[in-house]
């Protein structure tokens, strides 16, 4: 029997700022279903925002994230958001994380989509990400226990009362793990479309687990695709961050025409639903697209990371054209939580991507995601730790690993998220993804081997696809992520 006070689910950002906090006073057991390293924070490019400059304030921060979520943002979250966020930053630099400077010794504050004001922290120039994570992880690794390679596959209630999760090992085997408080920190559901700009692993698990125990959830519709993901040879080959049109980059067809111009006024830095759609149009209508980045000085120096990827991939970057395409990288939506992480079950938390306390609305604001991660960590870990240690009288009901009927591949799911739930949707394409979907999870088929790790992860991204299909369905107008098409288009599976 394996028990904590605290046991965490997860290790991008959100997990591991949680973790620092908590294990300063109470007993944290970490795991995460791959490594340790295998989250969307590690491969975050863009930065993070923050007001770090005489000109900026967090009103106008506030101001930016409220018109990105179309006003439909949970505005004391934002307020938390915006105003935490300077000293969320001197914290990190406390705890040994160094941001990019100028030559005068300043942060060099970059500026990205539908931000008035240059605010954007960077590390590493474009390896944001990994150097936050690692900064942090430095911080806890022989504070906490840390186990790789196990999944979470159920929660444990009792009486209405989380009391820990169920977890299977590289081998099968059921671990189960018991604690005074269950912190979800799962990441989102990017791994569950054909492009994504995800780790491979995000595929909606915390949503599927905290739904089967009777969480509630909140704007699942809410799906933000980034418009710029490196496309070669119909695949997703990385993200190209939206700090590069920060820098000047531009959208264009093969002709050279921008396709940006006269669609917003912020042109190739407006929202990224906005210029998500203008691209998916451009293809729809037979346009292939490219980023121009020739007008970018120094371009290998200021992203190395980006540049590597590029090279690898056999583009020219001298030539100045990258070939892109929107692939889903963010979900508003998630499990309903405070800005506490409380659910509307008792012993369980969620705090990141996975939750949704509606500090970003129908669309996040570009680089408030790790912003977040930092700030709800701490606020939620610091609620965590006042929280009174109970004792458990433990009476659980026999635990079996799930069993079910053949699902589908990985890739096939994808390919039905990606063309009936994606940037453009409509009322018949969500009731055929929602008829998919059905016709696996309901099923009598029971007398089956117990699922194995990858049957589970697909089992999560049905039932997870299947609530934000729904989700969509029941939202008849477009807002923010989520585009309804007046007319219907024929769809065929």
């Amino acid at each position: 029997m394996r028990k904590a006070d605290v046991v965490i689910i997860g290790s991008g950002i959100a997990a591991l700022m949680a973790a620092e906090e908590i294990c300063q006073s109470r007993n944290v057991i970490l795991f995460t279903k791959r490594r340790v390293w295998d989250s969307n924070s590690m491969l975050a490019q863009g930065g993070i925002a923050a007001v770090m400059s005489e000109d900026d304030s967090w009103e106008l921060h506030q101001q930016d994230t409220l018109e990105a979520g179309c006003y439909v943002n949970n505005t004391l979250a934002v307020e938390e958001l915006v105003k935490q966020g300077t000293k969320s930053i001197n914290d990190l630099v406390t705890l040994g994380m160094e941001f990019d400077k100028n030559q005068t010794g300043e942060y060099h504050l970059g500026r990205e989509g539908a931000h008035r004001k240059n605010r954007i922290l960077h590390a590493g120039g474009d390896a944001t990400g990994k150097h936050l994570v690692k900064a942090v992880y430095e911080r806890v690794k022989d504070k906490i226990t840390i186990i790789e390679n196990e999944m979470a596959i159920d929660l444990m209630i009792q009486d209405g009362r989380c009391i820990g999760v169920y977890a299977l090992n590289e081998n099968g085997e059921l671990m189960p793990y018991y604690a005074n408080t269950t912190l979800l920190a799962t990441g989102g559901i990017g791994a569950m479309y054909q492009f994504s700009s995800n780790n491979k692993s995000i595929t909606g698990d915390g949503i599927a687990m905290a739904y089967r125990a009777g969480c509630q959830m909140e704007d699942l519709e809410f799906v933000q695709f980034h418009p710029t993901m490196l496309y070669i040879n119909g695949e997703c080959k990385g993200l190209v961050s939206e700090a590069v049109r920060g820098e000047g980059a531009y959208l264009v067809t093969k002709s050279g025409r921008r396709i940006m111009k006269g669609i917003h006024p912020f042109e190739d830095l407006a929202p990224r639903d906005v210029v998500s759609r203008a691209i998916f149009n451009e293809m729809k209508n037979g346009e292939d697209v490219f980023l121009a980045i020739h007008s970018i000085e120094n371009f290998e120096e200021r992203f190395p990371t980006i540049s590597m990827n590029l090279i690898n991939n056999g583009i020219d970057i001298e030539n100045g054209l990258v070939p892109i395409v929107p692939g889903a990288h963010f979900h508003m939506g998630g499990v309903k939580t405070t800005t506490n992480g409380e659910t509307n079950i008792s012993g369980l938390y969620a705090v990141g991507e996975v939750a949704c306390t509606g500090v970003h609305g129908a669309n996040r604001l570009a680089s408030n995601s790790l912003l977040e991660g930092i700030v709800f960590g701490q606020k939620v870990a610091r609620f965590i730790a006042e929280l009174p240690i109970e004792t458990m009288e433990l009476n659980l009901p026999k635990y079996s690993v799930p069993r079910t009927r053949p699902l589908p591949t990985k890739n096939e799911i994808r390919e039905i998220m990606m063309n009936y739930v994606g940037i453009v949707r409509n009322e018949e394409r969500l009731k055929k993804a929602i008829d998919y979907f059905s016709h696996f999870l309901e099923s009598d088929e029971m007398e089956l081997q117990p699922m194995k790790m990858d049957e589970i992860e697909r089992y999560n991204m049905l039932i997870t696809g299947k609530l934000i299909a729904e989700s969509g369905l029941c939202r008849k107008e477009s807002i923010g992520a989520h585009f309804m098409e007046e007319i219907n288009q024929p769809a065929n599976l």
